[in-house]
């Protein structure tokens, strides 16, 4: 670990809420709206940190902790995911199981404090996601095993490190099926339309909201926090797969990922101005055909 990677890490925590507020500001335009500024999620953040947080009767302590241990499990991924062609605090043989488990962790911790409310709406928030999360980590793990598999390593530093644009240029079909599944995966993961609508009020639609409905102050504070951190993390992934400065200047490397990054939200933004929310019957067939991507990325590779 040395300056350089706590510096990114450090960039990526003051950062990765403007990420949301890129997107949402692109929402608003495509709606003719002057939307809300471009620091909301930072207002939003600031002023939850000085609200009270109220605990039902019914509540454990698993509710209390699990926004802390949401928190906790997304920052430890900070030390794992590179930055801008520049490898993570914490690379090894083997850490990209690691991350697909830690992703995991946050998502037990979020359902297990939602089933620890008692309420319908909460434990159907909680079904839903674990119904979704059930193929979407299909899907990742598959993808993983195809990247594996390409470039011969166990380590997401290492392989995005080797990602270039020569190789687009030789395996361009199976890199395109693999970041087309991994795109799903993000949409999924970060609650974004078509899969979920992070705006909605409708209880009978929501899957990822409707866990985190009983929180407040301090506590949703960090858990919207922890989704820009989340945001950012997965989506540094398809960046540097379609972007992947390697280049002899240290910050035309840096700069290309940032900028990257900001195009990414911009993307998303444009996606939720487009299209409407999936029915919930028609979620799983699209995070099947995630899956079947990511096979089929990994067919394409025993076959060569």
């Amino acid at each position: 670990m040395n300056l350089l990677s706590l510096f990114h890490i450090l960039f990526t925590l003051l950062s990765a809420p403007l990420l949301l507020g890129i997107l949402s500001r692109t929402k608003s335009f495509f709606s003719g709206r002057k939307g809300p500024p471009l620091f909301q999620p930072y207002y939003d953040i600031w002023k939850l940190l000085h609200k009270g947080s109220v605990y039902s009767k019914t509540t454990t302590w698993i509710f209390k902790l699990s926004p802390i241990l949401g928190f906790t499990s997304t920052f430890t991924l900070l030390f794992l995911i590179p930055f801008g062609g520049s490898p993570a605090c914490l690379f090894f043989q083997g850490d990209i199981l690691l991350i697909a488990y830690l992703l995991g962790l946050l998502r037990f911790f979020y359902v297990m404090s939602a089933l620890d409310t008692g309420s319908s709406f909460e434990g159907m928030g909680a079904s839903r996601e674990v119904q979704v999360s059930a193929l979407t980590e299909v899907a990742l793990i598959l993808g993983f095993v195809a990247l594996v598999k390409y470039f011969g390593t166990f380590s997401l530093s290492e392989i995005l490190a080797s990602s270039s644009f020569e190789l687009w240029k030789n395996s361009t079909p199976l890199l395109a099926l693999i970041v087309a599944s991994f795109f799903i995966v993000f949409l999924t993961e970060n609650a974004r339309l078509p899969i979920d609508d992070p705006n909605t009020h409708l209880e009978l639609t929501m899957i990822h909201e409707v866990m985190v409905l009983d929180h407040s102050g301090i506590d949703l504070a960090m858990i919207f926090y922890t989704s820009a951190l989340k945001f950012w993390i997965l989506g540094s992934w398809l960046i540097h797969l379609l972007l992947p400065f390697h280049t002899e200047y240290f910050w035309v490397n840096q700069l290309g990922f940032i900028l990257g990054m900001g195009g990414l939200a911009i993307c998303v933004g444009i996606i939720e101005s487009i299209m409407a929310r999936l029915k919930l019957l028609h979620i799983p067939s699209l995070l099947v055909t995630a899956g079947t991507l990511s096979a089929l990325a990994f067919l394409l590779l025993l076959r060569t």
